[in-house]
């Protein structure tokens, strides 16, 4: 959106705006309640700006808040491109457009970024009973590979070396058009500028064969997120989920003595989570090699089959599941950080409290202390202080600070 608004001037601030876009989020009921506060909140501003509501909100609460007069215009995920337009068009409007939509923007830049997002696809066709995704973004629909190439070429050019491939169900790409994400990835690791490619959230049955033999190619990043959702057998079930306990662990295994680190979403507290079921849920886990975590207790979305679902979860009880969780990746984290903590590349993002962050090829955060400015720059670490939460390294105290640079 921010790449087609050709006639307005971008701020940084709501007090000094006119219009302000909503990109809402609807994943769970928390996420709506969030967005009104947030839209109720602007209304409050000096200038009163016009409030244009856009993202997969409109889905769900749009024709609400646009009839009470929450919002002053509205356009769903297809007219984002007509942005300018719309924009331009001072009476209020209800643009919801549809769900097949492909997005043909080519994002030039990301601002105030060292790495670059691209999304490759739209859309899911998991119908996962504690998700409504599918019913605000559609069915799963690829974007083109040339635009997603050329995008990657144009960015590549400006400096970006690592990529980010987004989406609603990226492992889904290109199974309509007789391609797949494997063939994407090669393509993409043949431009010029391409170091790393990273990885969004993937299905574990979409990492085929195809897949599997990429993963010890130099521009693979040495982390991939693999979507279980949950450990117990019968809680899969329960959620209407494909995977299966027995062979997530088994491509978990196999990822892993292939020198991954693994992270994972988990959904605690979901309807008819009983006490045996996640004692059973936990004693599976341990057995995986897992060193990264997205964790989060479970929110009714209503619209969706497990918002029906008797045996609902007590807050209390998801709470201290939930920690129970975090406790038993945060040591497998810290332990996999202590065991690879050399040869380490690093893409230096920001600067924060004088000290540099980045990430490396494991998706570990590095604080590194250096008195060079080393900004937007590859380094080489080969040796780090594992801290409970990240590791850290002062690049003063080496020999030779050149020798730890990627020149490109």
């Amino acid at each position: 959106m921010m790449d087609k608004l050709k006639d307005f001037m971008l701020v940084l601030d709501e007090n000094d705006a006119d219009i302000v876009v909503v990109n809402s989020c609807t994943v769970t009921n928390g996420a709506d309640t969030k967005v009104r506060s947030y839209l109720n909140s602007l209304k409050k501003l000096p200038k009163n700006p016009r409030v244009v509501f856009t993202g997969c909100g409109a889905w769900t609460k749009g024709k609400s808040l646009f009839e009470s007069k929450k919002i002053d215009a509205l356009f769903g995920h297809s007219k984002k491109e007509e942005i300018n337009t719309l924009l331009k068009n001072k009476q209020t409007f209800f643009e919801l457009g549809n769900l097949e939509h492909i997005d043909k923007t080519i994002v030039s830049n990301f601002v105030g970024k060292s790495r670059a997002f691209i999304k490759v696809q739209e859309g899911c066709d998991f119908r996962c009973n504690y998700c409504i995704i599918p019913y605000v973004r559609g069915n799963a629909r690829s974007y083109d590979e040339k635009n997603i190439l050329a995008q990657i070429s144009i960015l590549a050019q400006k400096g970006f070396s690592e990529f980010i491939l987004t989406g609603t169900n990226i492992g889904s790409y290109g199974k309509k058009q007789n391609t797949s994400l494997a063939k994407l990835l090669k393509k993409i690791s043949l431009i010029s500028g391409v170091k790393r490619i990273r990885m969004g959230s993937i299905e574990p049955i979409q990492i085929d064969d195809e897949f599997k033999e990429l993963i010890k190619e130099p521009f693979m990043a040495r982390h991939l997120h693999i979507a279980l959702q949950h450990t117990s057998k019968e809680m899969l079930k329960i959620m209407n989920r494909r995977n299966k306990v027995l062979d997530d662990l088994a491509l978990f295994e196999f990822l892993s003595e292939n020198d991954y680190a693994l992270g994972s979403d988990f959904i605690v507290g979901h309807p008819k989570e009983s006490e045996e079921l996640w004692t059973e849920a936990m004693k599976n886990l341990k057995k995986f090699p897992l060193s990264h975590i997205h964790a989060f207790t479970y929110s009714k979305r209503d619209g969706t089959p497990s918002a029906t679902m008797d045996s609902q979860v007590r807050g209390d009880i998801a709470k201290k599941r939930y920690n129970e969780l975090r406790d038993i990746i945060n040591k497998k984290n810290y332990d996999f950080r202590k065991e690879h903590n050399t040869k380490l590349e690093v893409l230096v993002e920001q600067k924060k409290n004088d000290l540099f962050v980045g990430l490396d090829q494991y998706f570990n955060r590095i604080e590194i202390k250096s008195d060079k400015d080393i900004l937007g720059k590859w380094i080489n670490i080969d040796k780090i202080i594992p801290r409970r939460e990240h590791n850290f390294c002062d690049l003063n105290n080496l020999a030779s600070l050149s020798s730890h640079l990627v020149l490109k």
